[in-house]
């Protein structure tokens, strides 16, 4: 009986799935020539265990008028990324020894490209890269129960590898193979389960953390590299990459990243300012890549081969696998129709559901009737009052999957009383159809005669929970509740504050949109930070903190803000005057920061969003070709960046502007307008690799998008979305 039931386990698995695992072995046995073909390249130079990092580093500084950085691949292959005494950027391979150029950087053949985009997650994104997860998890399973069906045939694991008697062609194989295949078949899928859980954030993060004392860095002793231990001391074959200070202040250091631990460098002493261990989670991640794809090794990769054979043979023999999917269930304390309050949840992959569950256990804790569920549960709800839906969107604008039946549900439904409805969107700015499902939902609901749109859709980039908080106290007031969220549970790794000193500010009422600047230094020491990234300001102890992207003008941290007529944060800071102190906290914003190698820059902003390129232009040095596009309602508007932007356009540090007023001489012109006017010239700078950022709110984002879409279509004939996959896109809207 118990081989029985193994047996029919094993079958079942396979039978579910095998066209997964007959696509993912074909692409397996593709990619696994990959490293294979990289490390015949001759890059690789000898002695290479024995070339100290100092050695390298001091040979790049001789040769080259800056070096940005220097990575160790797994082919113990060098690159680096310099700055020629041309002028121009590259990216290279060197030979550490000398320092000299042997050769350009592997370019990702189109075969292995496409092959590795169907391989993750067959063309379908995250949806696929599910299947692919759970397709190894299951590949897994297959691999134990036919084990343990083998240690069963064999009466003893001892006899695992026993002669087999030869009765049936495939059925020999199957289990000869199975043997010999088994440990890299089990690493195969163990890896790629690993890789998935990594892919979905559901491993714990591994944020490395740094305490550098700014007050203690010191210039002296000034010492050569040859004498600073972590550089001489330090091998090539223990390093895997090397960011260099990106300017010569004190306060810049050199970050190494070796293969145990991540370490800070004071560029004039060689001091270690801050040494991080990566946790266990990094190193795991590393080796799990590199034993599920074979990189670095010949022979590992020719097994891997090899054993994707051998399930296409094992598929042949019949077996396959299929996926399922785990829903989570909600639970309530009061009946559907019961509640006054009823929401729902449209959620891909659970994030949604944190923000929910927030919302109904404040309610519940108001002694309010709260019933929470999935969209595809909507039914009839007899004493609702208030609906509230709260929807990621995936794919191209689809509906999630706890939510793809929503609307034929709703169709059959007629309600019986009045209701108001509110619908939030949860997305990433980064993908075109940001929060459309959300869009969509609202619309639906709007055809139930019954129903009253309480606000309108509300969309939040990346689970801001500043954003969340901003909309629950727009809703708790139309609803008449007072709700306090902490948050406390969503904030990862909050920094310290640090106190700021005001050296300049407008007043918001000299200006007719309402609108003022205001910048800021540290009042001990300096700060690390860059055009485009949020500085955190916290007006009250209990009050929830306000993000505003800065820029950097004159080195001091500048924003752009709108006064509110009710906004605790913007009252907070157009009362503050010159040398008045506030306490904040910077944080990067990866995402929005401009290389120094791009070329051409094209901004896109409307209002307050134009602060973060006041920065980029005031530090534009580097001779990039940057032009502005802004929108504002009228010329006044415009007075208080004005000088900012004379002083750009005087020192060619700001090559075009064009300005779009929409109450100026009875004529609404936006930035769109001018956009689409401009359209050759657009497209002409993403095709020379250039970058379109765009800062402002989410309505200006729409409408520029769609013009940008149209425009890559008719001038490129390409979708947007190939230039936003190349990083040419940057936003940053709310």
């Amino acid at each position: 009986m118990t081989i029985s039931i193994w047996r029919y386990s094993h079958l079942a698995l396979a039978v579910s799935s095998f066209v997964f695992i007959v696509l993912a072995s074909v692409t397996g046995i593709i990619l696994a020539f990959e490293p294979i073909s990289n490390q015949v390249q001759p890059y690789r130079v000898d002695d290479f265990n024995k070339v100290s990092l100092a050695e390298t580093v001091q040979h790049l500084k001789d040769n080259y008028i800056e070096i940005l950085n220097v990575d160790v691949d797994v082919n113990e292959f060098v690159s680096a990324s310099v700055i020629t005494e041309e002028g121009d950027a590259e990216t290279f391979y060197i030979d550490p020894r000398t320092g000299d150029k042997i050769g350009d950087i592997i370019e990702k053949s189109p075969l292995f490209q496409w092959t590795t985009n169907f391989h993750r997650s067959l063309f379908l994104k995250s949806t696929g890269r599910i299947f692919i997860g759970i397709t190894s998890f299951l590949l897994f399973l297959i691999a134990v129960s036919g084990t343990v069906l083998i240690v069963k045939r064999q009466r003893s694991f001892k006899r695992f590898f026993s002669k087999i008697v030869n009765e049936n062609f495939a059925q020999y194989y199957h289990v000869v193979l199975g043997r010999l295949s088994l440990i890299p078949i089990i690493i195969l899928t163990l890896t790629g389960v690993y890789l998935s859980l990594y892919r979905f954030d559901l491993l714990p993060k591994e944020n490395l953390t740094h305490n550098v004392n700014y007050d203690e860095i010191s210039e002296t002793p000034k010492r050569d590299l040859k004498y600073q231990s972590i550089f001489s001391d330090t091998k090539l074959s223990e390093v895997r990459s090397i960011e260099f200070p990106f300017s010569e202040d004190v306060e810049d250091y050199y970050t190494l990243q070796l293969q145990d631990r991540e370490v800070l460098v004071n560029q004039y002493t060689g001091d270690v300012l801050s040494e991080s261990k990566y946790p266990f989670i990094a190193i795991a991640s590393r080796l799990s890549i590199n034993l599920h794809t074979g990189q670095g090794s010949i022979l590992w990769a020719l097994v891997l081969a090899i054993a994707c054979l051998n399930i296409l043979f094992f598929v042949y023999s019949g077996f396959a696998m299929t996926l399922k999917r785990r829903k989570a269930k909600l639970k309530n304390k009061f009946k559907k129709d019961d509640a006054k309050f009823i929401i729902l949840i449209g959620s891909e992959n659970g994030s949604t559901v944190q923000y929910a569950n927030m919302l109904h256990k404040q309610l519940l804790k108001l002694g309010e009737s709260s019933f929470i569920a999935e969209l595809n549960a909507f039914s009839t709800y007899k004493t609702c009052e208030h609906l509230v839906v709260m929807s990621a969107t995936y794919g191209q604008g689809e509906a999630p999957e706890n939510a793809n039946k929503f609307q034929s549900i709703f169709e059959t439904i007629q309600s019986d009383h009045a209701y108001s409805f509110s619908v939030v969107g949860f997305g990433s700015l980064a993908y075109p159809d940001f929060c459309k499902y959300a869009f969509d939902v609202d619309t639906l609901l709007q055809t139930d005669p019954n129903s009253v749109q309480l606000l309108k859709p509300f969309t939040i980039h990346n689970k801001s929970f500043e954003a969340y908080t901003q909309w629950i106290n727009l809703w708790s007031k139309k609803v008449g509740l007072q709700i306090q969220l902490a948050g406390d549970d969503l904030i990862e790794n909050k920094k310290r504050k640090r106190t700021f000193t005001v050296v300049h500010s407008t007043n918001a009422s000299d200006n007719p949109e309402d609108t003022f600047t205001i910048a800021f230094k540290p009042k001990l020491g300096l700060t690390r930070f860059k055009s485009g990234d949020l500085l955190a300001v916290q007006p009250e102890e209990n009050s929830v903190e306000r993000l505003y992207s800065v820029g950097k003008v004159n080195d001091s941290i500048f924003l752009s803000v709108k006064r509110q007529e009710l906004g605790l944060c913007s009252n907070y800071l157009n009362e503050l005057r010159t040398n008045d102190s506030i306490k904040a906290r910077l944080i990067r914003n990866k995402e929005f920061r401009l290389s120094k190698r791009t070329k051409q820059v094209l901004m896109i902003a409307n209002g307050t969003g134009i602060a973060p390129f006041l920065g980029m232009i005031n530090q534009n040095t580097t001779g990039q070709n940057m032009q502005l596009y802004w929108g504002g309602r009228q010329e006044s508007s415009f007075e208080i960046y004005k000088s900012i932007i004379d002083e750009g356009l005087k020192t060619n540090r700001l090559q075009k502007l064009e300005i779009a007023y929409s109450k100026q001489d009875n004529n609404k012109v936006y930035v769109q307008h001018l956009l689409e006017r401009d359209g050759e010239h657009v497209a002409h700078v993403l095709k020379q690799k250039g970058v379109i950022l765009i800062c402002g709110s989410i309505a200006m984002q729409k409408d520029v998008l769609i013009v940008l879409e149209a425009i890559c279509e008719r001038y490129l004939e390409q979708p947007l979305s190939v230039y936003k996959n190349k990083g040419q896109l940057k936003l940053d809207c709310y």
